[in-house]
């Protein structure tokens, strides 16, 4: 068989498609030694990709997400390698693409909010063609939740039988790590980080609800006197989400408890989790939501909202859930899991056992046997 694999957004970075997009080709190359898997990659990823076997071919394509050249190009250069199937492993395919496919939709967050960015009409209406597609051709859909496999059911009236969800994976990399002296003075150089801490990953879209946790920290702030933290948040600031979030910061009289650290790389990111006091998730929609996962596998007690997919990965007690448009209940729930240290010792202990539920493996094993399923054959 020859199978493809569309790995455009290939990243060995910890989150996000491009690790899933990674992992799922490092677990195949252990599975499966006589098939052929073509794997397409954009110029930079093409550049930076090592096959993981001798079965293994990288194509070149350049074209980007949401471009015409995807239609077009990447079209062109699939027809020519007369695949037996083909994985898209997000929802972006090329909608005269005919042969048999499987596709991953990791979430329908463009359907729920579709923010700032690419709204207009012409955005909307070539995201639904393509989304709609992509999942109507394909002969399995992974879902990477049960609440995205409600979604698709809903919002698109897919047959629940075409549906296969398969949770992600958490890295093995993220491991607690008791903070010592060093590593709170490299924070403090890098980041100007100087006590504890609350942490968020993630980045600045409005489903992320980051104004919910603003008006939540201030209200920690103004009701625990003695509460002397910081809360620090990662990810890239951008001209769409930016000045309200710094403009809420500001009015709420907060300068002096925020700390920003834009994008971090890999390992500045795991430091982060590691050595935080809390970590707190408020999103108003999750298609997965790996930060929470990985916060708990590192030994982080998890304050997370109780919508869509969180209360699902992170599983019943094994995090303090609150209501993300109510920010009193996420400020008690923050203030417990800074303060208590029972409720701290509880969250650890549990988050740690449940991490054993999601594994990469787990993920390309059961990924693999889809395949099999949507050939018709054991390959």
């Amino acid at each position: 068989m020859k199978i493809g694999i569309d790995a455009r957004m290939y990243s060995s970075g910890f989150t996000g498609i491009g690790r899933y997009t990674f992992e799922l080709i490092r677990g195949l190359a252990r599975l499966d030694e006589k098939n052929e898997f073509v794997v397409f990659l954009n110029p930079q990823e093409f550049e930076n990709f090592v096959a993981p076997a001798e079965n293994f071919r990288a194509v070149r394509v350049d074209a980007p997400h949401y471009s015409t050249d995807e239609q077009t190009k990447f079209l062109k250069v699939l027809n020519s390698e007369d695949l037996n199937l083909m994985h898209f492993t997000h929802f972006n395919a090329p909608i005269l693409y005919h042969r048999k496919s499987v596709v991953t939709i990791h979430d329908l967050t463009l359907s729920k909010f579709p923010g700032k960015k690419m709204n207009k009409l012409i955005h909307r209406l070539a995201y639904n063609l393509v989304l709609r597609r992509a999942t109507s051709h394909a002969s399995k859909i992974i879902a990477v939740s049960q609440n995205t496999k409600k979604d698709l059911m809903e919002l698109l009236k897919i047959n629940s039988d075409k549906i296969e969800v398969v949770w992600n994976g958490v890295g093995r990399e993220f491991v607690p790590s008791f903070p010592t002296e060093l590593s709170r003075r490299q924070l403090e150089q890098k980041f100007g980080i100087r006590k504890n801490y609350l942490l968020y990953v993630g980045v600045w879209r409005d489903h992320k609800n980051i104004l919910g946790m603003l008006e939540a920290m201030a209200q920690v702030v103004a009701r625990q006197k003695d509460f002397g933290g910081e809360i620090v948040i990662t990810g890239r600031p951008n001209k769409f989400y930016a000045p309200e979030i710094f403009a809420k910061v500001r009015d709420l009289g907060l300068e002096d408890h925020f700390i920003f650290t834009d994008l971090v790389n890999d390992r500045d990111l795991l430091q982060l989790y590691q050595n935080a006091r809390v970590f707190v998730f408020p999103s108003f929609y999750e298609g997965f939501g790996l930060p929470p996962l990985e916060a708990m596998a590192c030994g982080i007690p998890v304050v997370a909202s109780n919508a869509s997919s969180i209360p699902e990965i992170c599983g019943d007690g094994n995090a303090l859930f609150f209501d993300p448009k109510n920010s009193e209940e996420m400020a008690d729930k923050m203030w417990e899991a800074w303060s208590n240290e029972a409720t701290r010792k509880r969250l650890r202990e549990r988050g740690l056992r449940r991490i054993d539920d999601f594994s990469w493996r787990k993920m390309s094993e059961a990924t693999y046997a889809i395949y099999q399923e949507a050939l018709g054959i054991s390959i």
